[in-house]
């Protein structure tokens, strides 16, 4: 089973009413597993009752004025979440170890190991300090022709837009 893993932009539609949300109107997006993909729903601020059950991460934002071009990062919880869940993903390994890669150099996560197994496969622990979590990440370096595409999707879940 493949998955989609990049969140979407904000739909600056309620999910709850179906009204337009107003530029710089606060509003909540949360992040959702649904049918093998990641759905983002965005709700009003007078409508938000706290993140459903099964949410990836959900997080408070202006709506853009429209105007706005330069991209917002996403959440560092989204990222978090996002990297945690792609951990039972056997097919997602280049994309966890770039995202585990990046994650350390935003010092979102430390590396607190590095070891090679009995079966020549390089290992990294990794500390999350912030949720007292640790992980395992194999080094699964995307090859040179799968490279570009690892990274357009890392791009397109980066940045919230």
């Amino acid at each position: 089973m493949q998955f989609d893993l990049e969140v979407p932009p904000a739909t600056r539609t309620c999910h709850a009413t179906g009204r337009t949300i107003d530029p710089g109107e606060a509003f909540y997006s949360e992040v959702v597993w649904e049918d093998g993909a990641v759905v983002r729903r965005d709700y009003a601020a007078d409508t938000w009752r706290g993140g459903n059950d099964g949410a990836i991460a959900w997080w408070r934002c202006p709506c853009a004025d429209g105007e706005s071009v330069k991209p917002k990062l996403a959440p560092r919880d989204v990222l978090l979440n996002l990297f945690a869940e792609l951990a039972d993903q056997p097919a997602e390994a280049e994309f966890r170890y770039v995202l585990g890669l990046l994650l350390v150099r935003r010092r979102l996560l430390r590396i607190e190991e590095n070891r090679v197994d009995a079966t020549g496969v390089a290992w990294l622990r990794l500390d999350c300090p912030s949720r007292n979590e640790q992980f395992e990440l194999p080094a699964a370096e995307p090859a040179p022709d799968r490279a570009a595409a690892v990274e357009q999707r890392l791009m397109g879940i980066l940045y919230d837009q």
